[in-house]
C-alpha cells in the first residue's frame, strides 16, 4: 500500500477534518501517534479521530457503474461493529472494523471472521471510493435518512421496487405482506399483521411463539371461543409432512358483527407457532375481498428458516 508522506499527511488531515464528523466514528481507532514534536503528536491525534465512515448505512457498488443498482450494503452501527446485506438474496454477514489513516480492515463473520481490507482514494459528497485487494475500484455512499438500526437490504430493495416487504420472526419463520395495507407490530412471542384498508371492524393475524405444543395451544384458543369450536388437522401451507392444527369459532347469523375467529399452528423449535384470525366481515364482498387476500397472502408466504 502507497504510504502519504508527512507533508501529504498534514494537507490530508486538515482537510478532511473540515468536512467529515470528528469523534462520531463508526470503526474502531488505529492511527499512530509520533511524539517527536507537539505539533506532529497533534496532527496525529486529529488524524486518529477522523474516519472516512460514519453511524449510517451504505451502499456499495461498482465504481464504473452507470445508474448502479443499490442492492448491496454496509450498514455501520456506529460501535465498531455492523452486517453487510444483499439486498436481492437477504444474505447478512457480521462485520466489525478498524480505521487506519486511510485504510478500513473488515473482520467478516461471527466464526473465524475473514479479514478485508479497503483502502481509501477519495471521498466526495457522502461518497467513499476505493478498493479491496482484488483493486478493483468501488463506492461506498451513505444513503440520506436511512436508520442503520432495524435495517433490512432485502426490504430497502422491495420498497424501492414496489413490492411486499418481508417480516422475519425471531422464531425462524418469515412472511411477505403488504406495507400499503398491512401494519406490523411485535412485542416479544407476539406479532400481528393488522389490515389498515377499508373493513368492516377489526381484521387482523395474531402470530404467537408458544411453549406447549401446537395442538394444546390451538386447542386452548379455541376452547376460548366456545364449546363448539371446530377442531381439525391438515397439512401446513407451504409444507409438504407438517402437520397443522386448525380452529374454528362456531358462526351464528344472529350475532350482528360479521365476526370470524379462526387459528392455525404447528410445531417448531420446542414449542409452536399459532396465527389467529380475527375478521369482521361487511357483507360486501368490495370490502370483505381485499381484506381476505391480503391476510391469505401473509399465510401462503410463510417460511421456515433453517440456522
Amino acid at each position: 500500500m502507497t504510504k502519504i508522506n508527512s507533508v501529504m499527511k498534514k494537507a490530508f488531515a486538515l482537510g478532511l477534518a473540515l468536512t467529515m464528523v470528528m469523534g462520531m466514528v463508526g470503526c474502531g481507532k488505529s492511527a499512530s501517534v509520533d511524539s517527536e514534536t507537539a505539533q506532529i503528536e497533534d496532527e496525529a491525534v486529529a488524524m486518529s479521530a477522523i474516519t472516512y465512515f460514519t453511524k449510517g448505512v451504505y451502499a456499495n457498488y461498482a465504481a464504473d457503474a452507470v445508474n448502479p443498482e443499490k442492492t448491496y450494503f454496509y450498514v455501520f452501527f456506529g460501535d465498531g461493529s455492523g452486517s453487510i446485506e444483499d439486498g436481492i438474496t437477504g444474505s447478512a454477514d457480521f462485520f466489525t472494523c478498524e480505521v487506519g489513516e486511510n485504510e478500513l480492515t473488515f473482520h467478516v463473520g461471527s466464526m473465524d471472521p475473514v479479514d478485508q481490507v479497503f483502502t481509501v482514494k477519495s471521498f466526495d459528497d457522502n461518497k467513499v471510493t476505493g478498493s479491496f485487494e482484488d483493486g478493483v475500484d468501488v463506492v461506498f455512499e451513505k444513503l440520506d435518512g436511512v436508520d442503520p438500526n432495524g435495517f433490512s437490504g432485502e426490504n430497502y430493495v422491495h420498497a424501492m421496487n414496489g413490492e411486499d416487504l418481508v417480516y422475519e420472526s425471531p422464531y425462524n419463520w418469515k412472511v411477505r405482506y403488504n406495507p400499503d395495507v398491512i401494519e406490523v407490530n411485535q412485542s416479544g412471542p407476539v406479532t400481528t399483521f393488522v389490515y389498515t384498508g377499508d373493513c368492516a371492524g377489526t381484521c387482523m393475524i395474531t402470530a404467537t411463539y408458544n411453549l406447549d405444543d401446537a395442538k394444546t395451544a390451538i386447542k386452548a384458543i379455541g376452547d376460548s371461543w366456545g364449546s363448539d369450536t371446530e377442531y381439525s388437522e391438515s397439512t401446513f401451507p407451504g409444507t409438504e409432512d407438517v402437520t397443522c392444527y386448525n380452529a374454528m369459532m362456531p358462526v351464528t347469523e344472529d350475532t350482528g358483527s360479521g365476526l370470524h375467529m379462526s387459528a392455525l399452528g404447528r410445531d417448531i423449535m420446542d414449542g409452536s407457532v399459532t396465527f389467529e384470525f380475527t375478521v369482521h366481515n361487511s357483507g360486501d364482498d368490495a370490502i370483505d375481498i381485499p381484506v381476505s387476500d391480503a391476510l391469505a397472502a401473509i399465510i401462503d408466504s410463510i417460511e421456515f428458516v433453517q440456522y
